[in-house]
């Protein structure tokens, strides 16, 4: 069922703009699409267009506890640019607290299975919680970031959590987006300027060198697929 409603929704829209898809599928999902944003400069385009297209999409972020301050910066200049109310979904005190009182705060970086731990703790149970009962998450998810993503499409079925998922800016380059950014006056995170393309948590995040993958500075410290868990899409 999930391939026919993935295959009708890519032939629907194959002619829209981003604003047009948009417009679509919130009304085709009244209530029920929701946008996953970290601030990064791809997010930050997604915004941009969410703004202008002025329908009813839930915006929401995940705050793990650990973000760098410039992510609190672009978040609060966000709210300010766009007057657009962003959920914020954290992870269970509880969890958080186990965690850390068995293993320490630092476990992450002693094994690939301790630093799923924490994100499986700090971001897939909460994005669990704020996906319960939608139909289509908007990602910022593009081709050019990693080979894992390489094979995507713009709509995907994603069986972990249960979702269509919709990456509008699946086949921009990262040079689309810093021009779009510059053209449009979006809020960026300060890090883009110092090497940081891709930012999560701030004990997991770098610069990257010259010449890096884009992904290099995440968990850099590990030889992993570099994912965290939020975006193992499981097909049917």
């Amino acid at each position: 069922m999930s391939a026919t409603i993935i295959q009708s929704l890519l032939d629907k829209t194959k002619d829209f703009s981003i604003e047009e898809t948009f417009t679509f599928l919130a009304a085709e999902y009244p209530g029920k699409v929701i946008f996953s944003t970290s601030f990064g400069q791809e997010d930050q385009v997604i915004t941009d267009f969410i703004a202008k297209s002025n329908t009813d999409i839930t915006v929401f972020t995940l705050d793990t506890g650990r973000l760098f301050q410039e992510t609190y910066d672009v978040f609060h200049k966000t709210l300010k640019k766009y007057k657009k109310h962003i959920e914020v979904y954290f992870p269970e005190a509880t969890a958080v607290e186990n965690l850390l009182q068995t293993k320490g705060p630092n476990s992450f970086y002693d094994s690939v299975e301790n630093r799923k731990e924490c994100c499986f703790i700090r971001k897939v149970v909460p994005l669990r919680k704020a996906l319960a009962g939608n139909a289509v998450w908007i990602t910022g998810l593009r081709a050019e970031q990693s080979e894992n993503r390489n094979d995507l499409q713009l709509f995907e079925y994603d069986g972990g959590f249960d979702i269509i998922k919709f990456n509008p800016l699946l086949r921009w380059t990262l040079q689309e987006v810093e021009d779009y950014l510059q053209k449009n006056n979006v809020p960026q995170n300060a890090l883009h300027k110092k090497g940081f393309v891709s930012i999560g948590c701030a004990p997991c995040t770098r610069a990257i060198f010259p010449g890096e993958d884009i992904r290099a500075g995440r968990w850099y410290w590990e030889s992993s697929h570099k994912e965290c868990g939020l975006h193992g899409i499981k097909k049917e």
